[in-house]
C-alpha cells in the first residue's frame, strides 16, 4: 500500500454555494458600476466641483477637500467595474467580504459626490456625518451586544426592541422629576439622570428575566416569547405616553448627557471630534465591546458560556450549571439593552416619544448576525447600520430631491441585504434556540 502525499497548504475546493455567491458579488459590482457610469457620471459632467469639509466650523485646522464631481464619479465607476471583472474571472477568495466593503464605500463615495455636486449647498461636513455615524450606531451596537450575550448561551432574544423601548421610557420618567437646572454635573449629567439610567438598566433586566423564565423554565418557544414581550412593551408605553405623559409634561423633560471630550485626544484633527468627543453612552458602548470580548474569549466564565451555547449536555456533564449560566447571560444582556434604551431619551433627545426606538432592536439582531455573534463584529455591523442612518440624514440636508420616506428606508434596506446573506453565511451557536431539559 502506498501512502498518498497531501499538501497541507492546498486551498480547499469551493462549495457550490460559495461559487454562486462569488458570481452574485461580481454581478453586484458590475450593476453598481453601470449605475455609477451611466447615471452619476453622465449627469455629473456639468456639475463642477464639490466640497467635503474635513474640520469642524469651530476648529478649521484642516483644509476642505474640493474635487471634480464628474471625474470622481467616473473613477468610482471604473473602479467598481474592475472589481466586478476580477471577481468574475478569478475571485478574491477569503478577502471577498473586505472587497465587498471596499466596493460599497466606493459606490457611496460616488453617490455623495453626485448628491453634493447637484445640491445647492455644494458641500457637506464629512466630520459631522462620521460623528453622526458613531452616535447613531450606539443603540444598534448595544442591542446587538444584548443579543450576543443571550445567543452565546443558546437563548434567542427577540425582545431586544421591547427592552430598548422600556429603557427609554423608564429612563425619561425617572430622571425628569429628579433633576433641577442648577444640579451639579457628574460625567456630563446631574445625579438624577444617573438614577434614570439605573432604572432603565433594571427594567431591561426585569424583561430579560421574564424572557428567561418563559424560555428556560417553562420551555416556551423563544421567538414567540420575545415577540410577546416586545408587543406588550410597545402597547404599554404607547398607552402611558398618550394618557399619562401627555398630561404630566414635567415627567417627560429629562436632561441630556453632555459630550465629554477626552483631554488631548479630542483635539486631534479629524479623528478627535469623531471618536473622542461624545457622551457617556457612546464611550459606554466602546467599553462594553472591549469588556465582553475579554470576558467571553479570555475567561473561564466565557468558556463555560460558549460551551453552554454549543453543547449544553456536554457542559452539564463536566459540572457547568446550564440553567444558571443561561439565566445570568440573558439578564446581563437585558441590562445592556436597558442601557441602550436610555440613550434614546437621556443621551439624545431628552424626552420619550411613542415607538421612538423605530425598530432599532430588530436591526441590532441583524447586526449580531452580521457580526457573527462576536462583540467586535457586532460593533462593526452597528457602525455599518449607523452609517446608513447618518447617510439618509445627510442626503436630507443636501436636498437631493429623494423623498424622505425613501431616505428613511436606508437602514432597513441594509438589514435586508445582511439577513439575505450578501455578506456570507454566519454560523450561530450549535444549540441556539434549542431548550435544554436536564435528564
Amino acid at each position: 500500500m502506498t501512502a498518498v502525499a497531501t499538501n497541507p497548504d492546498a486551498i480547499p475546493a469551493r462549495t457550490t454555494a460559495e461559487i454562486r455567491r462569488s458570481r452574485y458579488l461580481a454581478i453586484t459590482y458590475l450593476v453598481l458600476a453601470a449605475f455609477v457610469l451611466f447615471y452619476f457620471a453622465r449627469w455629473s459632467r456639468d456639475l463642477g466641483n464639490f466640497t467635503f469639509s474635513l474640520a469642524r466650523p469651530t476648529d478649521p485646522s484642516l483644509p476642505d477637500l474640493t474635487l471634480s464631481t464628474g471625474r470622481v464619479t467616473l473613477f468610482c465607476g471604473i473602479a467598481l467595474a474592475v472589481l466586478g471583472g476580477y471577481q468574475l474571472v478569478r475571485g478574491f477568495g477569503r478577502r471577498e467580504n473586505l472587497v465587498l466593503a471596499l466596493g460599497l464605500v466606493i459606490f457611496i463615495f460616488a453617490f455623495l459626490a453626485w448628491a453634493t455636486g447637484q445640491s445647492s449647498l455644494g458641500a457637506f461636513s464629512m466630520v459631522g456625518m462620521l460623528k453622526a455615524t458613531i452616535v447613531r450606531s450606539v443603540p444598534i451596537t448595544l442591542g446587538a451586544l444584548a443579543g450576543v450575550m443571550s445567543e452565546r448561551v443558546a437563548v434567542i432574544n427577540i425582545a431586544i426592541e421591547g427592552q430598548l423601548l422600556a429603557g427609554a421610557f423608564v429612563g425619561a420618567v425617572v430622571a425628569s422629576p429628579l433633576t433641577e437646572p442648577d444640579d451639579r454635573l457628574l460625567l456630563g449629567a446631574p445625579l438624577g439622570s444617573w438614577v434614570g439610567v439605573l432604572a432603565a438598566v433594571l427594567v431591561g433586566m426585569l424583561l430579560a428575566w421574564v424572557l428567561a423564565v418563559l424560555a428556560i423554565r417553562y420551555v416556551v418557544d423563544q421567538i414567540i416569547a420575545g415577540v410577546v414581550i416586545t408587543i406588550f412593551v410597545g402597547g404599554l408605553t404607547s398607552f402611558l405616553s398618550l394618557r399619562w405623559l401627555a398630561e404630566n409634561s414635567g415627567l417627560n423633560q429629562a436632561p441630556i448627557y453632555k459630550p465629554l471630550g477626552i483631554p488631548l485626544l479630542s483635539r486631534i484633527p479629524l479623528i478627535g471630534p469623531i471618536l473622542f468627543d461624545h457622551n457617556i453612552f457612546v464611550f459606554g458602548a466602546f467599553i462594553f465591546v472591549a469588556l465582553l470580548t475579554f470576558l467571553l474569549f479570555r475567561t473561564r466564565w466565557g468558556l463555560r458560556a460558549r460551551a453552554v451555547g454549543e453543547h449544553p449536555k456536554a457542559a452539564d456533564t463536566v459540572g457547568v450549571n446550564v440553567y444558571r449560566t443561561r439565566y445570568l447571560n440573558v439578564i446581563l444582556g437585558g441590562a445592556i439593552a436597558g442601557f441602550g434604551g436610555a440613550f434614546f431619551t437621556l443621551g439624545s433627545v431628552g424626552r420619550f416619544d411613542e415607538n421612538m426606538t423605530n425598530g432599532r432592536g430588530f436591526i441590532g439582531l441583524a447586526a449580531m448576525i452580521f457580526g457573527r455573534w462576536h462583540p467586535v463584529g457586532a460593533m462593526a455591523a452597528g457602525l455599518v447600520f449607523g452609517f446608513a442612518d447618518a447617510l439618509s440624514q445627510t442626503l436630507g440636508i443636501l436636498q437631493t430631491g429623494i423623498p424622505s420616506e425613501f431616505l428613511g428606508m436606508a437602514p432597513f434596506i441594509v438589514t435586508i441585504l445582511v439577513v439575505a446573506g450578501l455578506v456570507g453565511r454566519a454560523r450561530p451557536p450549535a444549540a441556539d434556540g434549542q431548550p435544554y431539559v436536564k435528564e
